[in-house]
């Protein structure tokens, strides 16, 4: 194993795409830690303390989603999920089960990376001290001291509602937020079925932010998931 870079955790029963992960991984500088089952990734996690898991949902022992429930009541490293299952439920269950992202496999190195880099960056920003009052996420601005929010040059008035969902986005730029999550937090818990709603505020700080709002470049669909806020 490399001696400097962060430790990454692989949970997956497959050799090929085990090796090819290690590889992919291995040339970036990373530290590599390789799991087969649900209970050796349990126990390599408390073992490790990696900086980041790599987690299949199909383990011959356990499900990933099992995992990452037991994972979220003791740590935050940030989980990205690998999986042959592409149905929204799966990748639903595993983002509200506290995953940051998820990929399907196949996929392509340079995708993992991106979104590695996009994983340890967000931890690093969560584990601030009070945070930065001000979050910059391509050409947008939000100064929370003054709740003003600028797209470039230009000032954008926003509800209070409209506020608290960028906001929530831009603190988690990068990462795949559910409906369920998204409503949760801005709206509160009572909401948290009521999809339509959310759908109209988000079309609402579109025509406000986007330059084309038909065709969004920063608030992304990720579709019959949530959204995502690119990031960078």
């Amino acid at each position: 194993m490399s001696e400097e870079g962060p430790r990454v955790l692989i949970v997956e029963d497959e050799p090929e795409v085990r090796r090819f992960l290690r590889t992919a991984l291995d040339v970036q500088g990373f530290r590599v830690v390789e799991a087969e089952t649900a209970k050796e990734g349990l126990a390599a996690a408390t073992t490790y303390n990696p900086e980041l898991i790599l987690l299949d949902l199909g383990l011959p022992d356990g499900d990933g989603v099992d995992i990452t429930r037991k994972v979220r009541e003791w740590s935050r490293v940030p989980i990205i999920v690998i999986s042959a299952r592409g149905r929204e439920d799966d990748k639903v269950g595993a983002l509200d089960a506290g995953a940051d992202d998820y990929l399907t496999k196949p996929f392509g190195v340079n995708e993992l990376l991106a979104r590695i880099r996009v994983a340890l960056r967000h931890a690093v920003q969560s584990a601030s001290p009070g945070g930065d009052p001000v979050l910059s996420v391509g050409t947008l601005r939000i100064d929370q001291a003054r709740r003003e929010v600028r797209v470039g040059e230009r000032e954008v008035k926003l509800t209070p509602i409209e506020y608290r969902l960028l906001v929530l986005l831009a603190r988690h730029a990068g990462k795949v937020l559910t409906h369920r999550q998204i409503l949760r937090e801005v709206w509160g818990p009572p909401y948290a079925g009521e999809v339509q709603y959310l759908r109209v505020f988000m079309a609402q700080l579109r025509r406000k932010v986007e330059a084309e709002p038909a065709r969004p470049r920063l608030l992304l669909t990720e579709q019959g998931v949530g959204y995502r806020l690119r990031d960078g």
